[in-house]
C-alpha cells in the first residue's frame, strides 16, 4: 500500500477513536453516563471493498462511567484491518463535564477532552489531545427534535494532519418512541472530518442500537458504514 493510502487509513482510525464518551455517532453529546452506571459498547466500521482496492474494517470496544456531579470518564481502544500491516493500535482515555443542565428549557453544555495515543505498532503513529465543548437545545413537543452545536480543537495535531480544529454539529429526530433519525457532522479537513447520517434504535434492558453511513470531508475513499451496539449497566 502506497504512503497515503497509509495515512488515509491511520486518520480514519484516529476519527472513529473520537467516540469514547456518549456521543451521537460521532460527535460527542451533551448527555453523560448517570452515576454509578456503565456503558458499554461495541463499534464496527467498514469501508466494503478488497483490502487491495482500500477496503477495511475497524474494531473499537469502549467502555464509559458515570462518577457523579454530571461527569463521565471513558476509554476506548481502536485497531483496524487493513492490506497495510502493523497497523497502530489507539487507546482514548477521555473525560466529560456537562456542567449546565435545564430541563424546563431543554438547554444543557458540556465539555471534555480526550487524549489518543497508540499501544502498539507506534511507528509513525501521532500523539494529540482533543478538546470540545458543545450546547444543546430540546425542542418540547411530540418528536421534538435536539439540536447540537459546538467546537473542537486538537492540540498537540502534527502539523501534517490537517486542520487544528472545526465546528460540531448534530441534530436528532425521534420518528417513534423506539427509533430515531439522528445526524453529526465535523467541519474540517483532518481525522476528524465526517458527516454520519442514520438511524438509533432503542432496544430492552437500556440497549441500543445505531447504524449510519460515515461520509469523509476529503472524498469517497475513505467513506464506511458504521454500526455499533451499546448497553447500560
Amino acid at each position: 500500500m502506497s504512503a497515503l493510502g497509509a495515512l488515509v487509513l491511520l486518520t480514519l482510525l484516529q476519527s472513529h477513536t473520537a467516540n469514547a464518551q456518549s456521543t451521537i455517532f460521532n460527535i460527542p453529546s451533551t448527555d453523560v453516563v448517570a452515576p454509578k452506571k456503565v456503558y458499554l459498547e461495541f463499534d464496527f466500521i467498514s469501508h466494503f471493498e478488497s483490502h487491495a482496492d482500500g477496503g477495511f474494517q475497524i474494531y473499537a470496544p469502549r467502555a464509559v462511567f458515570g462518577v457523579g456531579k454530571r461527569v463521565e470518564i471513558g476509554v476506548n481502544v481502536s485497531a483496524i484491518d487493513a492490506l497495510a500491516p502493523d497497523q497502530p493500535v489507539y487507546i482514548s482515555p477521555n473525560v466529560k463535564w456537562q456542567f449546565y443542565n435545564n430541563e424546563s428549557n431543554g438547554v444543557a453544555v458540556a465539555a471534555g477532552g480526550l487524549l489518543y495515543t497508540p499501544i502498539a505498532h507506534r511507528a509513525g503513529a501521532d500523539t494529540y489531545g482533543f478538546l470540545y465543548s458543545v450546547v444543546s437545545k430540546k425542542v418540547k413537543s411530540d418528536y421534538g427534535p435536539r439540536l447540537t452545536g459546538g467546537a473542537y480543537g486538537l492540540p498537540g495535531l502534527h502539523d501534517g494532519l490537517g486542520t487544528q480544529g472545526g465546528a460540531i454539529v448534530g441534530y436528532e429526530q425521534p420518528l417513534s418512541k423506539r427509533v430515531s433519525f439522528v445526524a453529526d457532522w465535523f467541519s474540517g479537513k483532518n481525522a476528524f472530518g465526517y458527516a454520519t447520517p442514520g438511524f438509533s434504535i432503542t432496544l430492552p434492558k437500556s440497549s441500543l442500537f445505531n447504524i449510519g453511513y460515515s461520509i469523509g470531508n476529503q472524498g469517497r475513499g475513505n467513506n464506511a458504514l458504521f454500526v455499533y451496539y451499546g448497553i447500560t449497566f
